[in-house]
């Protein structure tokens, strides 16, 4: 197969191109520009797309003996990730832009683009498995990316490779060193790739400017606070609330509702964060199809962590929309809208497959009867 390889200047996307190479597939890497700064320079673990970034990907490529090109997707970057994230953050919303580029950049836009140049599959440095097909965790719990590329439909997942889903990092890395590849002992990123310095209240106060609110207590109504806009808010935030005095019983305070119509902002106890049930917009179901009727499966809400067993129900929403009701078996707290609900079946021989996700639109803090999500089918085919 013709191979397109997305190399980011990682450690985990040169070996996923180096194995695809030693497959005996035809393989091209590509690195992806998607700063409107390229001469930025990577600092540490933060930040990605630099310039240090694209060399190391060059020279990963030369040990591997492999053409390699830059794409410039800088400004499309900009308009689907970005400016969402942005937009996202002053609707009270907690985006996951990592999901946005997968969705919209790099199995959507680059994928298209290898299809339209000949190219049989993407492969990429993501921690997933896929067999026959079927979307499944890593074999290493704590890199484990499927949830963020939970978004990808069956046709994008049938030209998706991830070599790598198969081994632990640490293996990853040893295997690097024996290729000599240079990126062997290269840091991981962390934080948000376009917020190199990791402040993002002043990345989005930078762009939104001051929306005025208040901070109000959950239980009295009682005003605490006055501050600058939604965006530096997140659902289960503890600090950075602007409070001066702690709660009358002495507990800390969550930020347990963003409301960014009115600016309000309310904040209680750790209690009021409990959520029992979830509605989700955008249904991507990852096998193409779409459940009969009320599922049995694990949800999981953020990209670490946030698991709860559930019953998921394939539902219509009122815009004629898919989307999905989630009833949780037990509470799931810090559940935020913006985030992915990503459905699992659980499989310890195959590792945990990926049924569907979906955009979390709302939450309830009201717990169903067991009758009203009892009868559900322990499968999603």
């Amino acid at each position: 197969m013709r191979v397109l390889a997305a190399m980011s200047g990682g450690v985990d996307s040169a070996v996923a191109a180096a194995r695809a190479v030693d497959a005996g597939h035809e393989v091209v890497g590509v690195h992806l520009a998607l700063s409107t700064a390229p001469g930025a320079l990577r600092t540490g673990s933060r930040g990605c797309c630099s310039r240090e970034d694209a060399d190391d990907a060059r020279r990963a490529a030369d040990v591997l003996g492999i053409p390699f090109y830059v794409w410039d997707f800088a400004e499309k970057f900009k308009d689907d990730v970005i400016d969402e994230f942005v937009e996202a953050y002053a609707a009270g919303q907690t985006p996951n832009p990592c999901l946005t580029c997968n969705e919209k950049i790099k199995f959507s836009a680059l994928a298209e683009k290898a299809v339209a140049l000949g190219f049989d599959a993407l492969a990429t440095g993501h921690y997933a498995r896929l067999a026959d097909g079927e979307l499944r965790r890593a074999v290493d719990d704590d890199k484990d990316q499927s949830y963020v590329l939970a978004v990808l439909t069956q046709q994008q997942l049938s030209r998706a490779m991830f070599p790598v889903g198969d081994t632990s990092k640490p293996q990853i890395r040893d295997e690097a060193a024996r290729r000599g590849l240079s990126v062997a002992s290269k840091p991981d990123s962390h934080d948000i790739c376009f917020i190199p310095t990791g402040d993002t209240r002043a990345f989005l106060g930078a762009r939104i400017g001051v929306r005025p609110g208040a901070v109000v207590d959950a239980d009295s109504g009682e005003r605490l606070a006055d501050h600058e806009g939604v965006h530096g808010f997140t659902i289960g935030q503890r600090k950075g609330l602007g409070i001066d005095a702690p709660a009358a019983d002495g507990r800390p305070r969550y930020v347990t509702d963003i409301d960014p119509e009115s600016g309000t902002v309310t904040v209680g106890a750790a209690e009021n964060l409990q959520v029992w049930s979830i509605s989700a917009t955008k249904a991507v179901w990852t096998s193409g199809q779409v459940p009969s009727g009320p599922i049995e499966c694990i949800v999981q809400v953020r990209a670490h962590g946030g698991l709860a067993q559930a019953v998921a129900t394939p539902i219509t929403g009122d815009d004629g929309r898919p989307g999905i009701d989630i009833e949780l078996r037990e509470p799931l707290t810090g559940v935020a809208r913006g985030q992915a609900a990503v459905l699992y079946l659980p499989d310890a021989e195959r590792g945990d497959l990926v049924v569907g996700s979906g955009r979390i639109a709302g939450t309830s803090h009201v717990r169903r009867s067991d009758a009203a999500v009892a009868g559900a089918s322990s499968s999603a085919h």
